[in-house]
């Protein structure tokens, strides 16, 4: 179920290039509970610190969404958390998920418990750009970008777009599942 073919691994350059490229839809499947990365040391401290800062990289994302909308595309994603939430979902949840919906990105969860793992769903994180292009995303255990992957071969990219489907049938849309929690994630 998790196979998929070794794509050609593409730099980052030609990754940002297939976020302008597509015509209709880009599908992300988040499966880590953290992710390593430089641009969210700060505001991922200072959450933890109590605070909920906004940072030029978000509004730049969500700038490029708005726009894409605007030229009738899609964003979406869906994120398998396990719960108890780490603090870095929470914090990602409170940091980025809030602010990326309301510009326009649909975004859902699929939460299970510690040590589950819903059936039919890898544990890949990819991009998928209009139901034909698979970005696959490899990252080390402490969920730092390694490398990543365009993968053309018509299976893997039948199988990215059957766990897509498969993830949002089973998951909710972000502000249900937000509804559960206080301001930083917390259990009401």
């Amino acid at each position: 179920m998790n196979d998929v073919a070794t794509g050609e691994p593409i730099n980052w350059d030609e990754v940002e290039r297939l976020f302008t490229d597509f015509r209709f839809s880009a599908f992300r499947l988040e499966t880590l509970q953290r992710y390593e990365s430089e641009d969210e040391r700060e505001p991922f401290r200072r959450f933890l610190g109590g605070e909920i800062e906004r940072s030029s990289i978000l509004k730049e994302w969500q700038a490029e969404i708005r726009e894409g909308i605007g030229n009738g595309r899609t964003y979406s994603r869906v994120h398998v958390v396990t719960e108890p939430l780490s603090d870095y979902v929470r914090f990602e949840c409170a940091w980025a998920y809030r602010s990326n919906v309301t510009a326009g990105e649909n975004i859902r969860i699929l939460a299970v418990e510690e040590g589950e793992w819903p059936d039919e769903l890898p544990r890949l994180d990819y991009w998928l750009f209009d139901s034909r292009r698979l970005l696959v995303m490899n990252y080390t255990a402490e969920g730092a970008l390694l490398t990543t992957e365009l993968v053309d071969d018509p299976d893997s990219v039948a199988a990215a777009c059957a766990w897509r489907d498969r993830a949002v049938h089973l998951s909710i849309p972000y502000h249900e599942y937000e509804a559960r929690f206080d301001t930083y994630m917390r259990p009401r």
